[in-house]
């Protein structure tokens, strides 16, 4: 018997909840199916067969032979099968559509893994804060949070989507903060010369919440990559700035040229003289005295955020070719960067001995050079 209202109604809720209507048929008929199974004069082998056209209901035993071919079938549709439809359509549909609607989220947001969403924040414990990203939660565990943001309930912030797992509730997102890509998508999003292929990022590296340096590249002769980058005013990276809560970004120009790109990785320290070894990956730079501490940043940040960058091991060193006895003495190193200063025993001179902490709290000697002739002194800071 054709059932039109039936037929009406599946595909109204296949409409609004954005469903393919054959889909939700097919899903409906297994459902059918397996009530059907469930009676006691049901046949051994059986399938459900729903009209598209008329909605009609249909229940077809099937005699298989010994290699599983249909030799023989038959009209086995119960006489209160109608009836038997709609209790299990009002007890299974609500349940298809939302493993549907799990599996759909779940494809969509997979797809999405490396990509940057807003989200407004849930709530927060010790382990997490909760997102809501409209159709979906997220998840930023405490290790991709920034160590010292607090999001406030019903903050709009944005993040880095870091991975899509499937589970029986739907997609659980994993966002970040602290990804270093979350700083290009940011530039992507305020820079139409990145997102339309102007503008390379050719190079990042990041220290969460502290600072950045990006290094840029322009496929156009026409285009300054770094002045796209910041702005008018400086207007295009303060507002990234504004969103990752004031952490410096530092923006460079790429180039080939290894001696070229180091130097300007070092920024804004005035770089004097880089020599290469290219058999041991290193390179050692040479800075004028008073560019030392700018070169090196606060707790020897600015020289290891240049050797990530540039993929060189960094070995700064301050000039001090008029002097006599130099003594040079590795002063501060961390991983690819070395830190040396070159004193000397000349009058009027003093070095005093301060401690300094890396970003992982090891601690480390720096020394710092005073002229008591003037009163300067450097202290190993940004200038």
């Amino acid at each position: 018997m054709a059932n039109f209202e039936f037929l009406e109604a599946l595909g109204q809720i296949a409409r609004d909840q954005n469903i393919d209507e054959g889909e939700l048929l097919m899903a409906l008929a297994n459902a059918l199916l397996a009530a059907y199974k469930r009676r006691p004069d049901s046949a051994e082998d059986a399938e459900v067969e729903i009209n598209p056209e008329t909605g009609e209901i249909k229940v077809w035993g099937l005699e298989l032979d010994l290699e599983g071919n249909v030799v023989r079938e038959w009209d086995a549709t119960p006489d209160d099968f109608g009836r038997i439809a709609a209790q299990t359509a009002k007890q299974v549909l609500m349940q298809l559509i939302r493993d549907i609607q799990r599996r759909q989220m779940y494809e969509e947001f997979a797809n999405r893994e490396g990509d940057i969403v807003s989200g407004t924040v849930q709530q927060n414990d010790n382990r997490y804060t909760l997102l809501d990203l409209g159709r979906v939660e997220a998840l930023l565990p405490q290790a991709e949070q920034i160590a010292f943001e607090r999001y406030e309930h019903g903050a709009r912030i944005k993040v880095y989507i870091v991975e899509v797992r499937k589970t029986n509730k739907g997609p659980q997102i994993v966002v970040s903060r602290t990804h270093p890509a979350l700083v290009a998508k940011l530039f992507e999003i305020e820079v139409p010369e990145i997102a339309n292929g102007i503008v390379d990022i050719r190079a990042i590296a990041r220290e969460p919440g502290h600072r950045t340096k990006i290094a840029v590249a322009s496929n156009d002769t026409m285009v300054d990559p770094v002045g796209a980058c910041v702005g008018a005013r400086g207007s295009r990276v303060r507002n990234i700035t504004n969103e990752l809560r004031s952490e410096r970004i530092d923006v460079v120009p790429f180039s080939d040229d290894p001696v070229e790109f180091i130097q300007s990785a070092l920024q804004p320290a005035r770089v004097r003289e880089v020599r290469l070894d290219e058999a041991e990956g290193v390179a050692t730079v040479i800075v004028h005295d008073q560019q030392l501490s700018l070169a090196i940043g606060k707790e020897g940040q600015n020289a290891r955020l240049a050797a990530r960058l540039t993929g060189w091991r960094i070995d700064i060193r301050s000039e001090n070719e008029d002097t006599e006895d130099e003594v040079t003495e590795e002063v501060w190193t961390d991983g690819d960067v070395v830190v040396e200063e070159v004193t000397a025993s000349a009058d009027g001179v003093s070095v005093e001995d301060v401690v300094a902490r890396d970003a992982e709290g090891h601690e480390a000697e720096v020394l710092v050079v005073s002229d008591e002739s003037d009163g300067a002194e450097s202290d190993g800071g940004d200038q």
